[in-house]
């Protein structure tokens, strides 16, 4: 064989067993070949590995070559090699300068007809998938959808043809196929975010407070259809919080307590909390709501930051009356910036999650703004949306893998 410098690619397939890669870069460091590039898959035990390594000029390749086919061989595998020309190669190290993203797929369940979809999507934009990574368990062939999440990630190159373009055809397809797509800049910041900031109701909780405080004391019906309409963005916030917060008139304190013992925890939420926090994540609560439900749920999930609304009580009785500024949706925007810069955090390292009209502001502010289950507004406005699976979703999108974090 010639003399000159060569590339190869090693493609080596077949039944997956201990000590596999080790024989194989034996057989090249024996050669003193340099490896300038490995990947490894194992899907059900069958290996997938690919070593792409390079002939110093004035070496044999013929010698390396057939040994490491007597080695695939001796373990039952089939090796293949391909000759990578040097100008080929240029170009794709040159590849390694453009943009990277992070295509995030998520689900009860993945079906061939939705990662097809995605992969269509990310083609037509001109990127280039460099790998694709399983970050859920293994699912059970006896599992019903409500007990399963399924969640692949994809690491693409290049630059999109248009961003507004490649997150319209995500929304579609997340309508349409019953998926949540996430699209994130593979950044500094994505591997390094440190700060969570959650709505309370219809967030980290599957209730609105206010409607169940109002429904004990008989103004249900009044103060949910306010409740709405502000979720909506069709009414001002401030404004609609003073007309149901006035509702409440009379009702006897004991019954924050009693619903406070009862509030219906979100999916996935107390996962997410606890692996935020070994980690080393802060979490905060920014809620419209009221503190008094946010203390209980800061002491029952170990949540660091809680800033709500006060409720004036007087003689063991709501007044109708609130103390303090209001938190609505600026009031929760400035509080994210306020709790990054005392955590000393870019606010690219936030992430702030919501379900309302009024969370938009803090949504977009944040690194990473997540629409959970949000309204059709809400969900247009916001950088990503979750609404198939738990608050433990937002693990996946931060790439968190079950394997390190549990089930």
């Amino acid at each position: 064989m010639s003399l000159e410098r060569e590339i190869i690619l090693l493609q080596i397939s077949g039944e997956d067993k201990p000590g596999l890669t080790a024989t194989l870069t034996g057989v090249l460091a024996k050669y003193d070949a340099n490896i300038l590039d490995i990947g490894q898959a194992d899907i059900h035990n069958t290996l997938s590995l690919g070593i792409l390594f390079e002939v110093e000029k004035g070496k044999e390749s013929a010698p390396i070559l057939k040994d490491l086919l007597f080695e695939a061989y001796e373990l039952g595998l089939k090796a293949r090699f391909k000759p990578i020309p040097a100008a080929e190669y240029t170009k794709w190290v040159n590849m390694h300068g453009k943009n990277r993203y992070i295509v995030t797929i998520l689900g009860k369940k993945l079906a061939a007809s939705q990662i097809s979809r995605v992969s269509d999507i990310v083609a037509k934009q001109g990127l280039n998938i460099d790998n694709i990574t399983r970050l859920t368990g293994r699912i059970p062939l006896d599992a019903t959808n409500d007990q399963t999440r399924s969640s692949v990630q994809m690491s693409v190159r290049g630059t999109p043809k248009s961003k507004a373009e490649i997150q319209l055809s995500f929304i579609e397809t997340s309508k349409d196929l019953g998926i949540d797509i996430g699209f994130q800049e593979d950044n500094i910041y994505r591997r390094n975010r440190r700060l969570v900031c959650f709505d309370m109701d219809s967030t980290l909780i599957q209730t609105e407070v206010i409607d169940e405080l109002a429904n004990v004391h008989g103004v249900g019906e009044e103060v949910s259809a306010i409740t709405e309409a502000a979720m909506r963005g069709e009414l001002d916030f401030n404004e609609s919080f003073i007309k149901r917060v006035s509702l409440l008139k009379g009702l006897d304190e004991s019954v924050m307590r009693k619903i406070a013992e009862n509030l219906p925890i979100t999916d996935g939420a107390e996962r997410l909390i606890k692996t935020l926090r070994s980690f080393g994540f802060k979490t905060a609560i920014l809620s419209g709501g009221f503190t008094y439900f946010g203390n209980y749920l800061k002491q029952h999930l170990g949540v660091d930051y809680v800033y709500a609304n006060d409720l004036e009580i007087v003689n063991g009785k709501l007044t109708g009356k609130h103390l303090g500024e209001i938190v609505d949706g600026n009031r929760k925007a400035e509080l994210l910036k306020l709790i990054a810069q005392v955590e000393n955090l870019h606010l690219e390292q936030v992430i702030a999650v919501g379900d309302g009209a009024n969370d938009l502001p803090m949504l977009n502010l944040a690194g990473l703004g997540i629409a959970f289950h949000a309204k059709p507004k809400v969900k247009e406005n916001a950088k990503q949306a979750i609404s198939t699976v738990g608050l433990d979703g937002i693990l996946y999108l931060l790439g968190f893998n079950d394997f390190y974090i549990g089930h």
